[in-house]
């Protein structure tokens, strides 16, 4: 077996976030091209003969041209092992995105050049700054016209509250884009063929001193540019500091354009070096380390239906410290028990390939007969562990959702629990009364239809449904042993539901009908979010 410190100081496990169509799915897709983990990288857009992005393995996925689920890639590249997590940008599949952020030990954050931060792009650093975990950001489509560079590091400074560092700068943009400056190198790569990236690229370097060969390459006029940009990034720049870096407080930038491939092979590179191999993991136990001997893992994923040829569900666990190796037993935290995990494997969007080992920072899918749960933790029995819950976020839409077909209550309830174990949705009933007719939450309306394609086209199961007037939903904390809950005082709008995993929860129409409940109900105790 390969020496355990090592093979874990080589792991890299990020994940790549953005606003929806700013390319982030495109840069994941160039990136495993220069891993060799793929020949020719898909176009996520375009004709209905192109090719589809590898990362994006859902049916849905492929006809809207968006990511809706988190996919998890590894492959090798100079040296390092590197886990890519690529998330939904879209508002919608947010919370999918929150939780596979915890399983990253970076992040990627890809902003489009001519739109700089956008919506979705502020609220996913707000959850990476939470955990002060690196933040690289890649300025992407500088093929097109672009905002200016200085405005959108300001921007970036200003909206963060973070230092920055280009690492390279553009030169030009759109028409105009010769290629970027270096500045580790002191060397501009100039890029002058504009193609849609299929293939592995090369850049002419060129020395900022060698002013003939520069002008050849980029112009008098850029050249002249370049000059007085470096000499001022030089004078009123941060500095550069790693230590920064590693804590989230400064975020090295880099200039690109990842549908023509430019500076997405030097982007890699660089952050290979700068980022963190698997970073330590809070416990109750206490903080555990990656580089210990004791394999512990925890799941922050489900999946069902990845492949249309097996009916079966997809555990996603990462690896937070030691040695996972195949076919032993490990101790299964929640469940209380010990379970033989015998076809652990790697992942390559909805490709997978059977491994005997795994390191710190890997993910790994294990085949769930449906005893995981999202925040679920696997480690050994003589070294347990229970790492930190994975927060589950209140949802804003409510629907309730029935079968089309009285006779496929089977069906319909397969699929329903199903995908609610995976964190997609949340589903809800009345007290007693099955799941004849379910409540189902959401935080953004995109779901539902993901949820009526899923159930219609995975289980064979076409439903109705209909708008419900509530906007929040609250976990009741109390033992309901001491508090009856079919006796509570609540306004009209309000009503007591439970999940499918039988916890109490009140839904609401309105703020003021929470706090009605709050008053009328003395000792009721109340819960915006619950851990898993």
């Amino acid at each position: 077996m390969a020496d355990l410190r090592q093979e874990i100081a080589r792991r890299r496990t990020f994940a790549i976030i953005s606003h929806p169509d700013a390319g982030k799915t495109t840069l994941t897709e160039k990136l495993l091209l220069y891993g060799g983990a793929i020949q020719l990288a898909g176009a996520v857009k375009g004709k209905a003969s192109a090719r589809h992005a590898v990362s994006d393995w859902m049916e849905l996925e492929k006809q809207r041209g968006i990511s809706i689920t988190s996919s998890v890639m590894q492959f090798e590249y100079d040296g390092f092992c590197i886990n890519i997590l690529d998330t939904p940008g879209h508002q919608d599949f947010s919370e999918d995105t929150y939780r596979t952020l915890m399983a990253a030990d970076s992040a990627v954050m890809v902003i489009d050049a001519a739109k700089g931060i956008e919506p979705q792009t502020r609220k996913l650093f707000k959850v990476c700054a939470m955990r002060h975990i690196p933040i690289f950001t890649f300025i992407n489509k500088l093929d097109r016209d672009a905002r200016s560079p200085y405005d959108l590091i300001e921007q970036l400074e200003t909206e963060f509250g973070i230092g920055t560092y280009p690492m390279n700068w553009p030169i030009g943009s759109g028409q105009d884009f010769k290629g970027v400056y270096d500045r580790e190198s002191g060397r501009v790569l100039a890029f002058t063929e504009h193609h849609r990236g299929a293939n592995r690229i090369e850049a002419t370097a060129c020395g900022l001193d060698d002013i003939p060969a520069l002008d050849a390459l980029i112009g008098p006029r850029l050249r002249e540019e370049l000059q007085n940009d470096v000499e001022l990034l030089d004078g009123a720049g941060y500095d550069f500091d790693e230590e920064q870096v590693r804590s989230g407080a400064l975020s090295p930038v880099f200039f690109g354009s990842a549908l023509t491939n430019f500076g997405v092979e030097p982007f890699l590179k660089s952050f290979l070096a700068l980022t963190t191999p698997p970073l330590p993991r809070a416990a109750a136990e206490g903080v555990v380390d990656p580089f210990e001997d004791s394999f512990s893992a925890f799941v922050f994923k489900i999946q069902a239906n990845m492949n249309k040829s097996h009916r079966d569900r997809i555990a996603f666990m990462r690896v937070a410290s030691g040695r996972f190796e195949r076919d032993r037993e490990y101790y299964h935290v929640q469940g209380g028990r010990s379970l033989r995990l015998a076809q652990p494997q790697q992942m390559m969007a909805q490709s997978r390939q059977i491994i005997d080992e795994a390191y710190a920072g890997d993910i790994i899918g294990i085949f769930d007969p449906g005893v995981f749960a999202i925040g679920d933790t696997v480690c050994e029995k003589s070294r347990r562990v229970t790492y930190e819950g994975i927060p589950t976020f209140a949802p804003e839409i409510f629907a309730a959702v029935e079968r089309v077909d009285t006779m496929k209550r089977k069906q319909f309830e397969k699929g329903m629990l199903e995908i609610a174990q995976e964190g997609a949705i949340q589903i809800f009933h009345a007290p007693g009364s099955g799941l004849e007719e379910v409540i189902v939450g959401v935080v953004g309306i995109l779901q539902l239809e993901v949820l009526e394609y899923r159930l219609r086209t995975e289980y064979g199961v076409d439903v109705r449904r209909r708008t419900l007037p509530y906007q929040f939903v609250r976990w009741i904390e109390n033992d309901p042993n001491e508090l009856d809950l079919s006796r509570l005082n609540l306004g009209s709008d309000s009503r007591w539901v439970q999940d499918f995993r039988g916890n109490n929860l009140l839904v609401f129409g309105g703020q003021w009908s929470i706090r009605w409940a709050e008053e009328k109900n003395p000792g009721l105790v109340l819960r915006e979010f619950r851990r898993n």
